[in-house]
């Protein structure tokens, strides 16, 4: 773009940007400025067929017939204004500034209107006017010169993409919810499209982009001026879906005034309202929310779980109700086209969350097992803390694939980008760091990581590669692993004491019985007395209580409940058994391992635990198989502590130090 005029274009923004001080906060001018943006711009598109849209009004007039398509043709564009209003003649009468403006706004087509609605233009517009600042407002942007021939949709886009940032980082506290750092957007756009640049190079090449959670829709467009790139030629359709009503109205906007189309940008939520149902698409990218509970699409999500089962989204399982992340990155595999149509790659931004949360077989990591076993995971990308606005914890780029290459197959990269990162000269929120991205002095990080995934298979094979250390390749089974269940026998000694003896009297069964109070008399006596095995310690009783002329109830239940309050765990004591042959398992000696997918579980209990408990063995009715993937531990390089000869020589110096301040304060 022309930095002159891109310069110019800002400076009339800040402008009205002046204007509002004092009246509105900071936060607030991209609620003013952003919408007026976009009407001055969608009038100056229209201006060249504005008589031939009032001609069609006129044609049609009094006539009950929908006049949409009849005016979208004489517009030549997918919107419309059906009055002769314009911000100029609405500048030019102060007096009935407002009344005019909201006339002139609900003579757009519904699509362009919607968007001016979403960002509660009405009530800025209100504002405005209490202030006395409407026609002032409107003055400026009459006066501002984006007319097509002399600003192009893609000097416009950028021009409206630099006030959505700027607007954003003014807003500290929200722009992490709706806004992605420009750095990571672009290391997550090449990550994504760079292994297609051979095939994005064929002249005529279309392609799809979905964002599910779009956002202002920076991921949107950078995804498409990095195809673009490569090819000038490239058709690239970007389609988006937004929750947040201002959000969604500010992309919508963005597609607008590059002349694409708004309709692609759904309004709504992914889960419950599906914007883009049976689309397939070539690109899919998000940095949805961390960490958000779905409760408020519970129902539907379960509902389609349940109903649809594999044929639906969600049908690998469901995450745990307070993080939704699993459930986007479902949706975006389920809009994945075939691998014989051309296939497709997903990108998406997490926490640390998903990689390990869920314990075997649980909702997540069921999720985990179905993308690796069907060899979809191509990546894991760790990045560096801090480069979000509203969160300092790390986060990692999921790199998903149905048509992975054939050396790639079967086989998932690690890569640790955690250390390509330089500290901002000023914090936004949360972010403290940011990639370099090779501009303005910065150091090309960018590049570098790219550079760095694209030759991971051969750094990861070459020992003597000085990056060696930051890629590590896996197969797809290293992943999974057996939770096993290891028990041991219950072994227990026999002795009445108080406490054994309270115990027996609060049992149930014992309370249960009209004599409970007499049998617990007659089996006082023995206090004191050990029996080394069941047998003979139910025998004694049995016999105290039979002298006493009471009866000894039957049943197991009882037997049980005498067992369970006499016995106590003992390494020694007699082994218990749930009948003949069966041992039964010490639930307070119960143990848990995970152990490799493809190591046999009896050999792992035979050399890791056995020697240490002999009488051990797995219970194999509760193994479990689960996924995970432990990113920071296959990096983790053990630091030793320092030698103490070097700390205390260090806290000595520090001493001496102190000392020869002191005595400078005391002189």
């Amino acid at each position: 773009m022309n930095p002159s005029k891109h310069t110019e274009l800002v400076n009339h923004a800040w402008s009205v940007a002046d204007l509002l001080r004092g009246d509105f906060r900071q936060s607030e001018y991209g609620r003013v400025i952003l919408p007026f943006t976009v009407l001055r711009r969608l009038e100056t598109v229209l201006e060249p067929t504005r008589a031939a849209v009032q001609e069609t009004v006129e044609r049609f007039k009094g006539k009950d017939m929908d006049t949409d398509r009849f005016l979208r043709r004489a517009s030549g564009q997918s919107f419309y204004n059906t009055t002769g209003y314009t911000l100029e003649k609405i500048a030019n009468d102060p007096e009935h500034a407002a009344t005019n403006l909201a006339k002139y706004i609900a003579g757009f087509s519904p699509n362009a209107r919607e968007v001016l609605e979403k960002y509660e233009f009405a009530q800025q517009i209100k504002r405005l006017d209490g202030a006395n600042l409407l026609y002032k407002v409107v003055g400026r942007f009459a006066d501002l010169d984006v007319r097509p021939e002399v600003v192009s949709n893609h000097q416009m886009g950028y021009f409206f993409e630099d006030l959505i940032r700027r607007f954003s980082e003014l807003s500290n506290e929200t722009a992490g919810e709706h806004f992605t750092p420009r750095e990571v957007i672009k290391l997550m756009v090449n990550l994504l499209v760079a292994p297609d640049a051979d095939a994005l190079s064929v002249p005529g090449v279309v392609r799809k982009v979905l964002d599910p959670a779009c956002g202002t829709g920076g991921m949107l467009s950078t995804t498409q001026e990095y195809i673009t790139s490569l090819n000038p030629d490239a058709t690239v359709e970007v389609y988006g879906q937004e929750l947040n009503p201002e959000s969604w109205a500010i992309c919508r906007s963005d597609l607008m005034i590059k002349g694409q189309d708004p309709d692609h940008i759904a309004f709504g939520n992914s889960f419950s309202d599906d914007g883009h149902r049976t689309a397939k698409f070539d690109y899919l990218l998000a940095n949805p929310p961390f960490g958000v509970e779905w409760k408020k699409v519970k129902e539907e999500v379960e509902h389609e779980h349940e109903t649809l089962g594999e044929s639906g989204r969600f049908g690998a399982g469901l995450p745990r109700i307070n993080d939704g992340s699993f459930l986007f990155l479902q949706h975006m595999i389920s809009k994945m086209k075939p691998r014989e149509a051309g296939g497709s790659r997903v990108a998406i931004v997490f926490n640390g969350s998903p990689l390990f949360t869920g314990a075997a077989e649980s909702g997540e990591s069921k999720i985990r097992q179905w993308i690796i076993e069907n060899d979809w995971l191509e990546a894991i990308v760790a990045l560096p803390d801090q480069l979000f606005y509203n969160t300092g914890i790390s986060t990692y780029f999921w790199i998903v694939t149905n048509r992975k290459h054939a050396d790639h197959e079967g086989k998932v990269i690690l890569l640790d980008a955690r250390d390509y990162w330089q500290k901002m000269r000023k914090s936004l929120g949360d972010k403290r760091k940011e990639i370099g991205d090779g501009q303005g002095g910065r150091p090309d990080h960018i590049a570098e990581i790219t550079q760095l995934y694209s030759d991971a298979l051969e750094v990861a094979d070459d020992p003597e590669h000085p990056l060696h250390g930051k890629v590590k390749v896996f197969r797809n089974q290293d992943f999974g692993y057996h939770r096993i269940t290891v028990e041991r026998p219950l072994k227990l000694r026999f002795e009445l004491t108080d406490e054994t003896l309270a115990a027996l009297e609060a049992a149930r069964p014992v309370q249960k019985l009209g004599y409970a109070k007499a049998l617990i008399n007659t089996v006082r006596p023995l206090l004191g007395t050990t029996w080394p095995t069941k047998a003979e310690m139910l025998n004694a009783l049995m016999g105290a209580v039979v002298d006493a002329g009471l009866q000894w109830p039957p049943g197991v239940p009882f037997a049980k409940a005498v067992r369970n309050a006499i016995g106590v765990r003992d390494p020694e004591g007699e082994i218990q058994y749930v009948r003949k042959g069966v041992i039964e398992p010490d639930t307070d000696l119960r143990d848990y391992e995970n152990v490799p997918l493809d190591e046999d579980v009896e050999e792992y209990l035979k050399r890791e635990v056995l020697p240490h408990v002999p009488d051990a063995w797995i219970d194999h009715t509760k193994t479990k198989i689960g996924y995970e993937i432990p990113v920071t531990r296959h990096f983790y390089v053990y630091k030793p502590p320092r030698p103490l000869s070097e700390i205390d020589a260090e806290l000595k110096s520090l001493e001496a130090e102190i000392q020869t301040l002191l005595s400078k304060v005391t002189s």
